[in-house]
């Protein structure tokens, strides 16, 4: 068999395809970006996920980047639609996540969710009740009130799409 230039480039390409993920080759498919941070960029708030509170569709997925060092992105086990599985990432590594139920997902950084490094990930069409079911799970620490406050900003959130 003779390789033509056509016949490299189609096979170049298939090898491209093979190592991209199907759900990334489907319309659609996001993946949204958020920072892990020492401090907040617009405030001085500490220990921070910018954006903290993010809304995308089922399919889509978050990457957590470890812009600051000494911060990971875990699932909040309590806070995360019923039959997901949590995810945790290693400190200082990005995570991706590919989120396909619809849901409120509440997660934190493992060693700073006390001081309030929580955030949240609100898939699909989420519901007040959704909310209110989510926000019902008891923290503790600074989580406590950043997590009312971002609770307040994804009932806005919803109510505005």
């Amino acid at each position: 068999m003779k390789l033509t230039r056509r016949t490299g480039l189609k096979l170049l390409g298939a090898t491209a395809l093979a190592g991209t993920p199907l759900k990334a080759l489907a319309a659609g498919h996001t993946v949204h970006e958020v920072q892990m941070l020492n401090k907040a960029p617009d405030s001085n708030e500490r220990q921070w996920f910018e954006p903290p509170v993010i809304q995308i569709a089922a399919g889509d997925a978050v990457k957590w980047v470890s812009t600051d060092r000494g911060h990971n992105s875990a699932a909040n086990p309590d806070m995360i639609p019923e039959g997901v599985e949590a995810w945790k990432g290693k400190i200082n590594d990005d995570v991706e996540v590919t989120f396909d139920t619809p849901g409120v997902y509440g997660y934190n950084c493992t060693p700073h969710q006390s001081a309030g490094m929580v955030g949240l990930v609100l898939v699909g069409d989420v519901t007040q009740e959704m909310l209110d079911e989510a926000a019902g799970v008891r923290q503790r620490g600074k989580a406590k009130s950043r997590y009312e406050d971002f609770f307040a900003m994804a009932s806005e959130m919803i109510a505005s799409s």
